[in-house]
C-alpha cells in the first residue's frame, strides 16, 4: 500500500465576509455613501421653493430638479447592477460615489435651472452607482450568519436619512443658502472614497461582456415608465400618458426577447424564475407603494382635513420613518433565525391595520390618537423591510448579486413612484376626500403584500 505524496491539497474555502476590523471600515464607507444618496432624495424637496426664488423660475419648472434625479436613478439601476457583476461591485460603487461627489459640487455652483438640472442628472447617475450594488456589497462584507444584521443596519441608515433629512435641510437653510445642501456632501464623499478604496472587498467577476443595446433598452424602458407615471399623476392628456407607458411596455418586451437566452440578462428574468425572488420583489413593490401613498396623502390629510399646522404635520409624520429605523435591526436579527414569509407577512398585516386606522380617524383626534397609528405603520413596515431584503439577496446566487441588488432599489423606487401617482389620482377623483381614499387604498396594497409574503412559506428557504 503506497501513499500518493503528490496529491494536491484541498482548495481553500471561499471567504465568508470580511474580518471584523476590516468590516467596520468597509461598512463605514458603504453606509456613508448610502446616507448621502438617501439624504439628497429627501432634502431636495425642501429646497425647491428657495431654488425657484433664487433662480427666478416657476414652481412647475423647478420640480425638474427632483424629477431628473429620479429618472436618471431609476433608468440606470439595472444596467449598473449588471456592469458590477462584470467589472466588480466595488468599482461601480466607488465610481458612483466619485460622480455623486463631483456632481454635488456642480449643484452647489449651478447658476441657472438648466445647469442645476444637468448636475442633478449626473448626481442621479452617481446615486444609481451607489444604490445599484449597495446590497450586493453588504452581502460580500458580512458573513452569511450575519446577513440579516447587515441588511438591518442598511435599512437603519436609509430610515434615519429619510427621518432626519427634512430637519437637516431646514437647519442648513436657516443658516445658509440652498447650494450648501449640496456642498455638504463633498467632504463626506471624499472621506468615504478614501476609506472605500482601502477596504471594500474585490467581488467575483462574470466572464460575459456588457450588452450596451440591452442597457439602452432597459434605461429607456424604465425612464419612460417613470415619466409616464409622473404624467398620469399630474393629469396630463390621456393620449400622452398612454403613449409613454405603451412605449415603455414595448421596450420592455423587446428587452425580454433580446435577453431570453442570455446567461445573465440585464432584466433578471432568470432570477424571477425563482419563486422566492419573484414573490419578494412583488411584495417589496406593494409595501413601498403603501409608503408612497401614505407619505403623499398624510400631509394633505393632516392639514386639509384635520386642519393642523405645518409644524404639527411634520411632527405627525416623524414617527413612521423613525420607528422603521428602530425596527430595521431588530427585524434583521430575527430574519437570521425565522422564515421571512412569516416576518414579512406579519409586518405587512400590521401595516395594513395601521393604514386602515389612519383612514378611519375620528373628526377631531388628539395628538396621541394620531401618533400611535403612525407608530403601528412604522412597526409593520420596519418588521417587513429587512427580512424581505435578506430574502431577495439570499435567493440569488452570489454571481448574480449585482442584478439582485439593483432589483432591490428598482422595486423600492417603482413602488414609491406608483404609490405617489395613485395618491395624486385619488385627489383628482375625490378632492379633499382623496387623502382618505389613498390611505384606504394603501391598506389594500398592504393586505395584498402580506398574502404574497405568506405564500413564500410554500416555496421554502432562499437558495444561496
Amino acid at each position: 500500500m503506497s501513499l500518493d505524496t503528490t496529491a494536491k491539497p484541498p482548495a481553500p474555502a471561499p471567504i465568508d465576509g470580511l474580518p471584523p476590523e476590516l468590516r467596520r471600515w468597509a461598512v463605514a464607507a458603504i453606509f456613508t455613501a448610502l446616507a448621502m444618496a438617501s439624504l439628497d432624495t429627501a432634502i431636495a424637496n425642501i429646497a425647491l421653493p428657495a431654488i425657484a426664488a433664487d433662480l427666478h423660475v416657476s414652481p412647475a419648472d423647478v420640480v425638474w430638479v427632483v424629477n431628473i434625479y429620479q429618472i436618471a436613478l431609476v433608468a440606470t439601476l439595472l444596467p449598473l447592477g449588471a456592469l458590477g457583476e462584470i467589472v466588480g461591485h466595488q468599482r461601480i460603487y466607488l465610481g458612483g460615489l466619485l460622480l455623486f461627489t463631483l456632481a454635488s459640487l456642480g449643484c452647489a455652483f449651478a447658476w441657472s435651472l438648466p445647469s442645476l438640472t444637468a448636475a442633478r442628472a449626473l448626481q442621479g447617475l452617481g446615486a444609481s452607482g451607489i444604490m445599484s450594488v449597495n446590497a450586493a456589497l453588504v452581502r460580500f462584507v458580512y458573513p452569511t450568519h450575519m446577513l440579516g444584521r447587515g441588511f438591518g443596519h442598511n435599512a437603519l441608515v436609509v430610515g434615519t436619512a429619510f427621518t432626519f433629512g427634512p430637519t437637516i435641510a431646514s437647519a442648513i437653510l436657516s443658516i445658509g443658502t440652498w447650494p450648501w445642501l449640496f456642498a455638504i456632501n463633498i467632504p463626506f464623499g471624499v472621506i468615504a472614497i478614501w476609506i472605500g478604496m482601502k477596504t471594500l472587498p474585490k467581488t467575483p467577476r462574470a466572464k460575459h461582456s456588457f450588452d450596451f443595446v440591452s442597457a439602452a433598452l432597459t434605461g429607456s424602458c424604465f425612464g419612460l415608465f417613470i415619466v409616464g407615471i409622473g404624467s398620469a399623476a399630474h393629469q396630463a392628456p390621456p393620449a400622452l400618458v398612454g403613449l409613454e407607458l405603451g412605449a415603455a411596455l414595448l421596450l420592455g418586451w423587446m428587452m425580454t426577447r433580446r435577453d431570453a437566452d442570455h446567461p445573465a440578462p440585464m432584466l433578471p428574468i432568470d432570477l424571477f424564475r425563482r419563486p422566492m425572488f419573484a414573490l419578494s420583489a412583488a411584495t417589496s413593490v406593494c409595501a413601498f407603494a403603501v409608503q408612497g401613498l401614505g407619505f403623499v396623502a398624510l400631509p394633505f390629510y393632516f392639514e386639509d382635513v384635520l386642519h393642523r399646522s405645518q409644524v404639527e404635520t411634520g411632527f405627525f409624520m416623524t414617527p413612521w420613518p423613525l420607528v422603521v429605523a428602530i425596527m430595521a435591526p431588530i427585524g434583521g436579527r430575527l430574519s437570521d433565525r425565522y422564515p421571512v414569509g412569516i416576518l414579512g407577512g406579519l409586518g405587512l398585516v400590521l401595516l395594513c391595520i395601521g393604514m386602515a386606522l389612519l383612514a378611519t380617524l375620528p373628526p377631531n383626534p388628539g395628538i396621541a390618537n394620531i401618533v400611535w397609528r403612525t407608530v403601528v405603520c412604522g412597526i409593520g413596515f420596519g418588521f417587513f423591510q429587512t427580512p424581505n431584503l435578506r430574502a431577495l439577496m439570499s435567493s440569488a446566487p452570489p454571481h448574480r448579486s449585482g442584478s439582485a441588488s439593483s432589483i432591490v432599489a428598482t422595486a423600492r423606487l417603482t413602488g414609491q413612484t406608483l404609490g405617489a401617482a395613485l395618491a395624486a389620482l385619488c385627489f383628482g377623483l375625490a378632492g379633499h376626500d382623496g387623502a382618505t381614499l389613498a390611505l384606504a387604498l394603501g391598506a389594500e396594497f398592504a393586505a395584498l403584500g402580506s398574502v404574497m409574503s405568506f405564500l413564500r412559506l410554500a416555496v421554502g428557504t432562499p437558495r444561496e
